[in-house]
């Protein structure tokens, strides 16, 4: 990777700064620092109160605790480095290796999040259409093989991209049009015809969003069609409930995503994809547990009580 020119020389990348105002940086430096500080605390908030509560030892809460983890892992391979690019004004430098270190953890916890909210969409199928076989259906060697699963086909399909554009000849050190290592700004870098590799993302896209999403809307097809035969308004709105979070991390986390990744690499904008790409690396992250805790009964209990126990010692 180090010497990619063929020359002997160093490459190194750089990112685009957001602004060439100090005032503006020295803003969005702030804001982001503040959204990946309470992304993190409330990712491990989650993790560590589904773990220590007895009560919420269940596959839901299981898969929760894992996306937690991963959520809290994405935001870590992407924001230092974004923060220190952002404070230097884009005078940071990246060398060529550790720009293809964080792709490919942003594309591997990336895939691997996007496949396990599928298989949470699974987990509320077999909840509301199957009840009485839940845990027969739900066991725990399955989830543990799920949530393995998620990982080991984000591992796969992110050490593939990785290694294939970082096969790619770069000619010179050069600015980033984005502020992290991302596949198309960087693809775009390098000084050799990328249509195979274009086209491998595009696979790798369609594999990660489009057939994930699909599942989870057949899942959810099915989830109304047995809540609407629920007599009791109720039992309803339990129901509902139960999946209305889910169902809002999956349109934010799926929205941004898709409107990069799906979409013909000639209509591709910088400016615009800098702007949906905070959606879904900072953004969403943060909101993610504010999300599961307002609108999770269990969850929120469990959540005072903890907070309770700590203020009461």
């Amino acid at each position: 990777m180090e010497d990619a020119n063929g020359t002997g020389t160093m490459i190194h990348f750089h990112f685009r700064p957001f602004s060439k105002l100090p005032e503006v940086q020295t803003l969005i430096f702030v804001a982001f620092l503040i959204m990946y500080l309470v992304s993190v605390s409330g990712n491990i908030s989650i993790l560590l109160i589904v773990w220590t509560h007895r009560s919420l030892h269940t596959p839901m809460y299981f898969f929760l605790a894992n996306l937690a983890a991963l959520e809290t892992c994405y935001s870590s391979a992407i924001a230092p480095l974004t923060l220190a690019s952002i404070l230097s004004a884009g005078r940071t430098l990246v060398s060529l290796a550790g720009c293809g270190a964080q792709m490919f953890f942003f594309i591997f916890l990336g895939s691997a999040d996007c496949i396990l909210l599928a298989v949470m969409a699974y987990d509320r199928f077999v909840a509301i259409c199957h009840p009485l076989r839940y845990s027969l259906m739900m066991s725990w060697r399955l989830c543990a093989r799920l949530a393995l699963g998620s990982l080991v086909l984000g591992f796969i399909l992110a050490m593939q991209l990785t290694v294939l554009i970082f096969r790619l000849p770069f000619c010179s050190s050069k600015e980033i049009g984005m502020f992290y290592c991302d596949v198309l700004p960087v693809m775009r870098l390098a000084c050799a015809d990328t249509r195979v590799h274009e086209a491998t993302l595009f696979v790798v896209s369609v594999t990660v969003l489009t057939l994930p999403f699909l599942l989870i809307t057949l899942s959810y097809v099915f989830i109304v069609a047995a809540i609407l035969k629920i007599h009791s308004a109720e039992g309803r709105h339990k129901a509902f409930s139960t999946c209305s979070s889910h169902m809002t991390v999956v349109l934010l986390q799926y929205g941004g995503t898709s409107l990069i990744y799906l979409c013909p690499s000639s209509s591709y904008s910088p400016e615009r994809a800098q702007v949906v790409s905070v959606v879904y690396t900072f953004i969403t992250p943060m909101l993610n547990p504010l999300i599961y805790s307002m609108r999770n009964r269990e969850l929120k209990h469990a959540l005072k009580r903890a907070v309770m126990r700590f203020l009461s010692s």
